[in-house]
């Protein structure tokens, strides 16, 4: 069992770093225009303020350059993957993951925009499993997983995801500890 939540983390860690990107390079002052332009639909923004062009950006890359080191050291590190790293295309499947977890996050802005919800509040479980759903749906274009590891994913994400805010909070990475 301890394998499969270490393959699991370890195949998910370009999607996990796309999610952390964000808050990171948040104070770079390029590219911090809205996604949503700053476009409502009924009254309220689509996705907010804090959804912006530099972390979808910033995101992606990190996820890619993740997967770089990922493929790079794969012959050292082959029990520690479900996947042949020789076989996959760095950009793609870094891409994907990367997007499909902001991808996640985003849509789940929308709706917590649309329930009147303000950003950084905590809307459980949704804003620990937003972005491993995403990531999960996108990276199964183009790989199939075997469903233990995307229930582990879920499962195993979803109970760090709060360790993780923590540490950026006490970093002062973020507002909040959610």
């Amino acid at each position: 069992m301890l394998e499969t939540i270490i393959k699991t983390i370890w195949f998910f860690l370009p999607a996990a770093s796309a999610n952390m990107a964000p808050v990171i390079f948040k104070r770079l002052p390029i590219l911090s225009a809205p996604l949503d332009f700053n476009y409502t639909i009924f009254g309220k923004p689509i996705l907010g303020k804090n959804k912006t062009w530099r972390g979808l950006l910033v995101g992606i890359i990190f996820s890619i350059i993740i997967t770089y080191f990922q493929k790079a050291f794969y012959t050292e590190i082959k029990f520690l993957t479900i996947i042949n790293y020789s076989e996959i295309s760095v950009l793609l499947f870094g891409f994907l993951q990367g997007f499909g977890a902001l991808f996640g996050d985003a849509l789940k802005s929308f709706f917590k925009r649309q329930l009147k919800k303000e950003p950084g509040t905590n809307w459980p479980p949704f804003d620990q499993i937003d972005w491993i759903i995403g990531a999960n749906f996108f990276i199964s274009i183009y790989i199939w997983l075997d469903v233990k590891y995307i229930f582990y994913s879920i499962i195993i994400l979803t109970v760090l995801h709060p360790l993780i805010n923590l540490i950026g909070y006490k970093l002062n990475l973020k507002n909040n500890r959610f």
